[in-house]
């Protein structure tokens, strides 16, 4: 590792070991980063110096900056972090807020000042705020007025905490003290390998883990996906659901329009509908949302005038090829697939359109390198069901988790997904290792189960989980299924819908139980919870131990 700009060295303090990082590949030219670097001048203040500066750059509904008027607030926030909270390079600042060009500028700010961004989901509370607090020693904050009282609950024992609040006129406001300074500010030299943000996962399986990235992972992750596969251009208005929270967010909806000179169009509240008027009423051409959000569409899209619409982006869970079909067939658009993940930073797997085989997630991107594995590592035939791995120019980092050596296992990163390769490389996802279903002797895929629930016409949305048969003493596949509005949900809807899945799927893979519910759990970025639904099940049946088979399924 390079001589590091902190002078506040938790991050890098509590780094894992050398020994348990994964390998990292930056043979490609695109991957080639000097020692130095600080990524918010490569993604933001290089635009005035190449005369970009009078570019739309930030737009929201109630403002829209050029790319000069964003650096000069980022340069202001900056300074308020230097001048008026002390802080110093390796600090962590927390960051609150919903999707705006504010939090965005703040962004840039606190990566400018050398300092790491820590930001969190709107909806987070206080148990979730104070647990991030402690894991990563935050002591200033940038929290939008109208959610500080969670904040300030979480913070309220914590010694020497600062936190400056936005959207107010009070003169300790953020704005305020912006208005005070001047709209320059020299960045920090920081190293190419010293933290700029740590992200937490989104919590599809329990507790929360944080993971660290340098300054050089956000530009490869920059110069992976987006390159390869989005080919998105400057001219592009780009738009979308998922958090800046979120690195899924973070990418696709800051730096990826900004690393090629294009703009964001940042929404608040981005339902659907949302989603979809804004392609509309503003031109935006580049979408991010999640598989739930485009299955929700493909009954609204007649409404709307999508002719601007060029890009969609689908990533947090798997796109059923149900959704994908039912939205191109609307639209004439193919949905971009991925995987990615918060301890990669972004997407990994994925295809360009013209390379789309509808139901599979893609290829590895140029710059990774991906394999199905067996229990021992060693890669499995094509077709064959494994674990899949992954290794480029990012990867995994737990500040300070024994989870590193789950994550990360002889230099190759390990998602937790069962997948199977096809002959010509293509990746199909088979499940969350944990949703993989052992019933009655037989592995059976429990996203499989849900996409043929999906394509009937009677089902919203749905989970499939393991659910313990306590008459049997061993396990059953569950479904939960939310009904489309007129849809009866009775004992008839049960049965035509497992014969629905008997005429598509092996029949042993039908779901014995199907509950019916108003809606399912899901995290703020919209992935489902399938293990609230576990959960829930074991607690019904009173805990009670369920026989396996000795069959082996990827862990």
């Amino acid at each position: 590792m390079t001589d590091s700009a902190h002078v506040d060295t938790f991050a890098r303090d509590h780094l894992p070991p050398k020994e348990q990082w994964p390998a990292f590949l930056f043979a490609r030219p695109e991957f080639h980063y000097p020692e130095r670097m600080n990524c918010a001048d490569r993604l933001l203040d290089r635009h005035g110096r190449e005369g970009n500066g009078s570019r739309r750059c930030l737009v929201s509904p109630n403002v829209s900056w050029t790319y000069a008027e964003t650096l000069a607030h980022a340069n202001r926030i900056a300074r308020v972090l230097v001048e008026d909270l002390g802080v110093v390079p390796g600090n962590r600042v927390l960051l609150r807020a919903p999707n705006s060009p504010m939090l965005a500028a703040c962004w840039f700010g606190v990566v400018k000042a050398g300092a790491i961004a820590v930001t969190t989901m709107p909806l987070y509370r206080i148990g979730e705020l104070q647990y991030m607090i402690e894991k990563v020693q935050i002591r200033h904050a940038l929290c939008d007025e109208r959610l500080r009282d969670d904040l300030d609950a979480a913070a309220a024992n914590v010694g020497g905490f600062h936190s400056v609040y936005f959207s107010t006129n009070d003169r300790d406001g953020l704005e305020s003290r912006m208005a005070r300074k001047p709209a320059t500010f020299e960045n920090v030299d920081t190293a190419a390998d010293d933290v700029a943000l740590i992200g937490f996962t989104s919590g599809t399986t329990g507790k929360a883990k944080a993971t660290m990235h340098f300054h050089r992972d956000v530009m490869a992750a920059c110069d992976a996906f987006p390159r390869s596969c989005l080919r998105a251009s400057s001219d592009d208005l780009f738009t979308g659901s998922p958090p800046l929270g979120f690195t899924f967010g973070l990418g696709g909806l800051l730096h990826f329009p900004l690393h090629i000179g294009a703009a964001a169009l940042l929404l608040e509240k981005a339902s659907p509908e949302t989603l979809l008027q804004a392609v509309q009423d503003y031109g935006a051409s580049v979408l991010f949302t999640a598989p739930i959000a485009y299955r929700s569409m493909i009954g609204m899209v007649d409404k709307y005038d999508l002719r601007g619409l060029r890009k969609c982006v689908s990533a947090g869970e798997t796109l059923p090829r149900a959704t994908w079909e039912g939205f191109f067939e609307k639209t004439g658009v193919k949905i971009i697939d991925g995987i990615g993940g918060t301890e990669m930073l972004h997407i990994y797997i994925s295809a360009p359109e013209e390379e789309i085989r509808p139901g599979s997630t893609g290829k590895a991107v140029p710059g990774y390198e991906a394999r199905v594995v067996d229990d021992a590592g060693d890669e499995v035939p094509a077709g064959t069901v494994g674990r899949l791995s992954v290794r480029g120019p990012t990867g995994c980092r737990y500040l300070d988790d024994a989870r590193q050596t789950v994550y990360v296992q002889n230099g190759w990163n390990y998602p937790g997904d069962a997948y199977r390769m096809d002959e010509d490389g293509y990746f199909w996802y088979v499940a969350r290792a944990d949703d993989m279903i052992i019933a009655a002797g037989y592995n059976i895929s429990g996203p499989e189960v849900e996409e043929a629930l999906l394509s009937h016409t009677s089902v919203k949305e749905c989970a499939v989980v393991s659910a313990p048969d306590v008459e049997r003493g061993t396990n059953m596949v569950k479904a939960f299924v939310v009904l489309n509005d007129g849809c009866v949900a009775d004992d008839e809807q049960v049965r035509t819908l497992q014969e629905w899945v008997k005429s598509r799927i092996a029949t042993y893979k039908a779901p014995r139980a199907i509950e019916f519910v108003a809606a399912l759990p899901r995290t703020e970025t919209g992935k489902l919870q399938r293990f609230v639904l576990r959960d829930q099940e074991r607690a019904r049946s009173g805990n009670v131990t369920t026989a396996n088979s000795s069959e082996k399924i990827p862990q």
